[in-house]
Order: C-alpha cells, then sequence, then structure tokens
C-alpha cells in the first residue's frame, strides 16, 4: 500500500512531538542527574564527618559499627539513584537519535478505535496525556508487530490474551529525529529495512537492531515456558542476536527480581566476548557475565596443572596426522568426551566408596603427623552408607580435632622456644594486651612471666598450624590428581568395574599418554572436564545457585561430558544454548545425536527446539555457494541479497598464492571494504600466512588470547573465526593438502561462512575435494 503525503505529514508531525517530549525530559533530568552527582559526591566527602566514631568499649564498637553501616547505605542509595537517573538520561538521548522504527495499528476486541503501537529501543509516557508515546519493544503488545501481518492476531499478558485485529504495520528508518524511509507492509520485517540493515559493512563489534527481529527469532527472545532452550540455526541466521536480545527482554520482564549477574553467557573465545559486548548497553541494560568455559578451567585447575585449552586441541587435530600416537589420542578426546566414559567415572566412585582412595599425610617440620594410611583408615571406618562427600567433611572435622592436640603438643618444642627470643616488640605488645584482657575477665592471679612465655608460645605454634588447618579445611589433604591417575596407571584396572567392549580400541595406549602428561603436571583440554567432576564427586560440587540463566553460544562444540558438568555447576538455571552442527569442528563432535543427548539432561517436556534456516550474514551468491559444502545445506534458506560470486583461484606456487591474496586484499580495500580476513585452517598456518603477507601489506595476526579485534585485515585461524562476520573473507589455501579429509569438511564450511559481501577461495596444486560437491554455476574459476 503506498504511503499518501497526508500520511508523510502526520508522520514527521508525531516525529517532531515525541522529540520535543524527549527534549523536555532530557532537560529534566539533566537537572537532576546534575543534582544526585552532587549529593552523592558530598556524601563521599564528608563520610566520615557523619560517623560516631568510639572503640573505649564494646557497646561503644557496636555503636560505632552501625554509626558506619548507616552512612555506607545512605552513599548506596545516592549512587543507586544517580546511576539510574544517568542511565535513563543515556536511553533518552539514543531514543532522541532514533524514537521508534515500527508501528502497529491494533483493533482491540470489544473496541470501536484501534490504537496506535509505536515500537523503541525504550518505552515513553507522556504524564499529561496520559499515553504511550512509545512501547518498549520487549513489552508485551510488541509482539505484534513481529509475530503477525494484517490480520487477526493476539498477544500474551500476565492478566492473560488478548485478541484483536492488526489494522496496520508500519517500519521507520528514522535518523536524528528525521524520517529517512517509511513504508508499510504486510509481513514483519520489510525487505528495505532487512536490506539497508545487512547491506552494511562489519564492524568490530556486534549491532542490536531490534528492529530486524524476525517472528522465529521472536519466539526464542520471549520463550518463559522451557527449562532447555535449543536454537540450531545455519551460518548467518542470528542466533547470537537473538540470544542477546533474549537476555534484554529477561532483563525487563522479570526486573524486579532478575538482574545482570544472575545471567552468564559462556562463549567460544575472548575476541568473541569483546565483538558482542555493546548489544546489551545499545539496549540500556547492563551486560551479563560473560566467560568461556576454558576462563572456568583455568580459575579450577590452572594453579595445579600446566592446561591444555580447547585450541590447542584443536591444533593438534588439524596438524599433528603424522605424528606417533596420533590415532590414540584422537581416539582418547573422543571418549573422555562421551557419557560412556562419565559412566565408568561414577563405576569407579562406587569402587572408591569401598576402597582406593588416596590420601596425603599431614607433615610438620619434617615430621609426619598424621599419615596418609591414617587418614585412609578412619575415612572407611565412616559409615559406607553416607555419600563420598559427606564423609570428607566427617573426615575434615576429625583432622581439625586432632590437630588441635598435635598443636598443643608442639608448645613445648625446643624451636617455640627460639621463636620467643626472637619476637619483636608489637608480638610482646599484642600478648600483653591479652593477658590484661584474660586477667580482668578471669579474675585469676598468676606468674606473669610463665603466662607470658605460654601465651607467646601458643601463639608462635597456632601461626605455624595455620597452613595445616587451610589445607584440611579445603580438603587438601585428598590426593586427586592421584585418584585421577590411578584409572589410567594399570589398563586393566578399569576392567573391574567396566566391560573390555566399553572401552576404545587404544584403551592401553590412551592410558599411557594420560599417565605421561599427568606425571609431567599437564593436563590435556579433554581431561580437564572429567578431572574436575571426578574432583567435585569426591569433594562436592562447588555449585552456583545464584545464576539463573546460563546461555552457551557455539554449543556444538561441547562435550555431552561438559553439557551434564555445567547443568550440575547451576543446578537452578534454565539454560539457552545455541548451535550449528553443521560447525561442529572438534573431534569429539556427533552431530547425530549432539542435542538428543542434551536433551536427555533436563527430560522433553522441559525442552524446546527451535531451528533456524535462513541465514541473513551473507549474499545469496555466498549461501547458493556454501550450502553446496555440507549434506544438508539444501536446508538453508538464502535472504534475497545481491552480490558477486565467490571465486576459486589456483596459484602457482607460495610465492604466487601470496601475491594474488596481497592484489586481491587491496582491490577490497579500493572498494571499501573495511574488515577483510584471511582465513587459514590453523593457527601454524596462520603464523606462516602473516609472515609473508606482512612483508606486501599491513596486516595483523589473530591468535587464541586476542581479546578483541579492530577494522583492517586480519590473518586467522578458522576456529577463532567462529561466530564473528567480515566483509570479505579470503580463504588462504582451500587446497586437497589442507582440506582433504573428511573430517575438516565443517572447518572448511566454517572458514567461508564467515562472509558478508564477498568470499574469495585460493589453492595450490589440487583444490580441496569438498569443492566438487559444488555446483560450478555458483562460483567462479580465477584466473
Amino acid at each position: 500500500m503506498s504511503l499518501t503525503e497526508q500520511d508523510w505529514l502526520e508522520e514527521k508531525k508525531r516525529v517532531k512531538r515525541v522529540e520535543q517530549e524527549i527534549d523536555s525530559k532530557i532537560a529534566v533530568l539533566q537537572e537532576h542527574v546534575s543534582d544526585k552527582k552532587e549529593e552523592t559526591v558530598d556524601v563521599r566527602r564528608n563520610f566520615w564527618d557523619d560517623v560516631t566514631i568510639n572503640l573505649d568499649d564494646s557497646s561503644e564498637l557496636i555503636e560505632t559499627y552501625a554509626s558506619i553501616k548507616q552512612q555506607a547505605e545512605v552513599l548506596s542509595e545516592k549512587e543507586r539513584s544517580y546511576e539510574h537517573a544517568y542511565n535513563q538520561l543515556n536511553i533518552l538521548n539514543k531514543l532522541k537519535q532514533s524514537p521508534y522504527f515500527g508501528r502497529v495499528d491494533f483493533l482491540e476486541e470489544g473496541q470501536s478505535r484501534a490504537e496506535s503501537i509505536y515500537l523503541g529501543i525504550s518505552s515513553l509516557y507522556d504524564e499529561e496525556e496520559m499515553e504511550f508515546l512509545i512501547y518498549d519493544w520487549r513489552a508485551p503488545v510488541s509482539s505484534l508487530y513481529y509475530d503477525y501481518a494484517p490480520g487477526p492476531a493476539r498477544y500474551e499478558t500476565p492478566g492473560g490474551t488478548v485478541s484483536g485485529t492488526v489494522e496496520l504495520k508500519r517500519q521507520y528508518t528514522i535518523r536524528d529525529g528525521q524520517i529517512v524511509s517509511m513504508f508499510d507492509t504486510g509481513v514483519t520485517i520489510g525487505d528495505e529495512l532487512l536490506q539497508e540493515v545487512l547491506g552494511k559493512q562489519a564492524d568490530s563489534q556486534m549491532r542490536s537492531i531490534v528492529a530486524t527481529i524476525q517472528k522465529e527469532q521472536n519466539q526464542i527472545i520471549r520463550n518463559e515456558r522451557s527449562r532447555l532452550l535449543i536454537v540450531q540455526g545455519a551460518a548467518g541466521s542470528g542466533k547470537t542476536s537473538a540470544a542477546l536480545q533474549r537476555v534484554a527482554y529477561l532483563l525487563y520482564r522479570y526486573r524486579e527480581t532478575l538482574k545482570a549477574e544472575h545471567i552468564v553467557l559462556f562463549s567460544p573465545n575472548m575476541m568473541f566476548n569483546s565483538y558482542v559486548s555493546t548489544v546489551l548497553p545499545e539496549l540500556g541494560e547492563e551486560n551479563m557475565q560473560q566467560t568461556t568455559f576454558q576462563q572456568f578451567l583455568d580459575h579450577r585447575l590452572g594453579r595445579q596443572f600446566q592446561l591444555g585449552d580447547p585450541f590447542a586441541q584443536l591444533e593438534y587435530e588439524y596438524t599433528a596426522m603424522n605424528e606417533p600416537g596420533y590415532e590414540a589420542r584422537m581416539e582418547g578426546i573422543r571418549y573422555k568426551a562421551s557419557a560412556r566414559f562419565m559412566e565408568l567415572i561414577e563405576r569407579y566412585l562406587s569402587v572408591l566408596g569401598k576402597e582406593g582412595i588416596l590420601f596425603k599425610g599431614l607433615r610438620f617440620r619434617g615430621k609426619t603427623l598424621l599419615s596418609a594410611a591414617r587418614i585412609r583408615e578412619q575415612f572407611y571406618a565412616l559409615d559406607s552408607s553416607l555419600s563420598i562427600p559427606n564423609r570428607m567433611q566427617l573426615l575434615s572435622e576429625w583432622l581439625l580435632g586432632e590437630l588441635k592436640e598435635k598443636e598443643k603438643a608442639e608448645r613445648n618444642e625446643p624451636w617455640v622456644e627460639d621463636e620467643i627470643e626472637l619476637l619483636d616488640n608489637d608480638a610482646y605488645q599484642k600478648a600483653y594486651q591479652k593477658l590484661r584482657k584474660q586477667n580482668r575477665f578471669a579474675g585469676e592471679s598468676f606468674d606473669d612471666y610463665d603466662r607470658e612465655r605460654e601465651l607467646l608460645g601458643s601463639m608462635i605454634v597456632r601461626e605455624h598450624f595455620k597452613g595445616l588447618r587451610q589445607r584440611v579445611k579445603k580438603l587438601r589433604f585428598v590426593n586427586v590428581p592421584g585418584i585421577y591417575r590411578q584409572l589410567f596407571a594399570d589398563p586393566q584396572y578399569a576392567l573391574r568395574f567396566g566391560r573390555e567392549a566399553d572401552l576404545p580400541k587404544h584403551w592401553e595406549e590412551i592410558c599411557a599418554q594420560t599417565v605421561e602428561r599427568l606425571d609431567r603436571s599437564e593436563l590435556a583440554y579433554e581431561d580437564a572436564t572429567p578431572y574436575l567432576y571426578l574432583q567435585e564427586r569426591i569433594e562436592g560440587f562447588q555449585t552456583n545457585n545464584l545464576i539463573r540463566h546460563v546461555f552457551m553460544d557455539e554449543a556444538q562444540d561441547y562435550s555431552p561430558f561438559q553439557f551434564a558438568f555445567i547443568q550440575k555447576l547451576f543446578p537452578r538455571s534454565k539454560m539457552t544454548v545455541l548451535g550449528d552442527l553443521n560447525q561442529a569442528i572438534f573431534g569429539h563432535a556427533e552431530a547425530e545425536d549432539h542435542w538428543e543427548t542434551l536433551q536427555a539432561l533436563y527430560g522433553e517436556e522441559q525442552t524446546e527446539r527451535f531451528i533456524l534456516t535462513r541465514s541473513y550474514r551473507s549474499t545469496r551468491q555466498i549461501i547458493d555457494f556454501t550450502r553446496g559444502l555440507i549434506p544438508e545445506g539444501h536446508a538453508i534458506e538464502p535472504f534475497n541479497r545481491e552480490g558477486s560470486k565467490p571465486t576459486v583461484t589456483q596459484a602457482a606456487d607460495e610465492s604466487d598464492l601470496n601475491a594474488r591474496v596481497a592484489e586481491r586484499i587491496r582491490a577490497l580495500q579500493n572498494s571499501g571494504l573495511r574488515t577483510i580476513a584471511v582465513i587459514c585452517k590453523s593457527a601454524r598456518e596462520s603464523r606462516q600466512a602473516f609472515a609473508k603477507l606482512d612483508q606486501l601489506l599491513e596486516a595483523r595476526l589473530i591468535e587464541k588470547d586476542a581479546a578483541s579485534f579492530e577494522p583492517g585485515v586480519l590473518v586467522i585461524p578458522a576456529y577463532l573465526a567462529k561466530g564473528v562476520e567480515f566483509d570479505a573473507v579470503i580463504l588462504y589455501n582451500a587446497s586437497q593438502e589442507q582440506y582433504g579429509r573428511e573430517g575438516e569438511r565443517r572447518l572448511f564450511y566454517t572458514a567461508c561462512t564467515r562472509a558478508m559481501h564477498e568470499l574469495h577461495l585460493y589453492y595450490i596444486g589440487t583444490r580441496s575435494p569438498f569443492l566438487d560437491d559444488v555446483s560450478p554455476d555458483t562460483y567462479v574459476a580465477g584466473d
């Protein structure tokens, strides 16, 4: 339906009215923010002036504590009030630039007149007219815009379902208070708006574009029923964007009880964290906690072991094929990631409940206070019907009691007298004050010198025993590395509680490799989660009950073992997992049953699965090319955005390859593209390519510890490019030598699908056989 001149005049007039209302609120809020800031600074400056301090006796001490606490609460309230006003001012400034992006005219059943509902990133209420000028895109009524074309419609509210008819749907592009474009549409998002958004160049940060949310994405964002939400989506289908907007929706929907610190996002790498870090602040929300699973493992195990990481494992997988022991290591990676290995560890724990737990003796100044054998004897004397963690707590309490007795006996040892002689004046004064206090309350008389020496000896020994007590409280007397090693030390040991048929073919070699690494205090990535699981099942799980929502991006790269472990870590949390089985690049990936394994943890009735098949990232030509690389690629639907076909070019040798790649990069830069990725198979190939290309043009090498990336030319391994998009992608060497094994197909596909506007593949010698599955009509052969 075409818009009339009258429509334009009315809409421009309304934008002006909204802008005036925003200006009015900004003026009031700026003064409010200024006042709140002054109040906060004043309270901070005069904090101690308004506190009554008296430490003479216990009652005065209590009064002093209460005074400090009261003043701290006043300051905290002032800071909260200032922060809230400051955030509101930021949102209003964003609204002024682009107040709204959509309109729905909705005629509710039983009403005679339709209401015009305008959607923006935040609500705007006119107190005088008592009406919403703008509705927050997360409000219940806003789902009409995303879910319905003109016609019958309904939306859910806390009070029930509201039914009616959508009479009009209109979309806007408003910049700096001016309507740039406006059109009516019969679908959720008109091609005009999507074309504008998707045609833009890639940035170093993901953009939040709530105006382009599709119906299927909106269902993901607003889902409140499911405990487990699985989103299987093609490359570029908007999985991550929908997840981040889901976080914003949840924070809005449950704003009275849910805070950003109650949500955690597990992402594939630190660079990805940086890439998505601005999305929630753009929507006026605080960022949730962002981490990687590797960071979690480092936090728990990094001090004890030289810990392997997922990228080192991938580097081994894709570069070490000719090294001895490769087949056994890869089989070990798959087995240790599986539910079967978790079951083996559970059976091992059943044995450990009766025998086999290894302990460390407690030693002090070169002598054994309590031997490992004595500790083991005490542990297995406890009630065997109790769980291992409960028995460990009882054992810890017994050990602390034993240490108390040992500590008393130690006070008469000669070394204590020697240390008393070396004490400084401060220690003597501390002892003297303690003696006075004891004398006053006990009313006893005694020889001051003897009591002083006794008290000093007690203080010295107690300080020396402090480390031992801490070790006992933290269960450091349990030899967890030895217990894990014991599982592999004798390949026949596992047959005591497992069947030979359940063990991998190369079990003996897997055991030898594992023991060799453990003896060097190394823990491979595939061992880290099983090791930590075993430790938690022995010592007691350190669960986090504060987290209410866990988000896992690139979830296809997590193993069944890791899924089960994370579920136990966050027992009260709902989980949203996002992934694409076609991008499962780890050796442990089992695409055919990956989501089923995860679903089994929560149960079918608590799980909901969404499949996103339409890809928005790349041009139609790039998607037509890349979907030919994977067996189920025909199911991927391209968004109709035109571009040039990918190119496939043979280079004569390495020197010719680098010259051609550099020439292509310059041409892409001259055409105005800002982010150009030269994607290599591995970190090793990336370093080699960078060393050559850096002599020909300015580029930056991205390695696994990179925290962010800036626009420019990036040389990057394929596994670090996951989840990120670039204006143009150059696949550095798409040869059979680099991508010849079937296990490398998904890595090849992942690299190609990073491209938004242009994709160019080069190769030396014979090209990858994966290209034989692609129709020649979908690419251009280079000269």
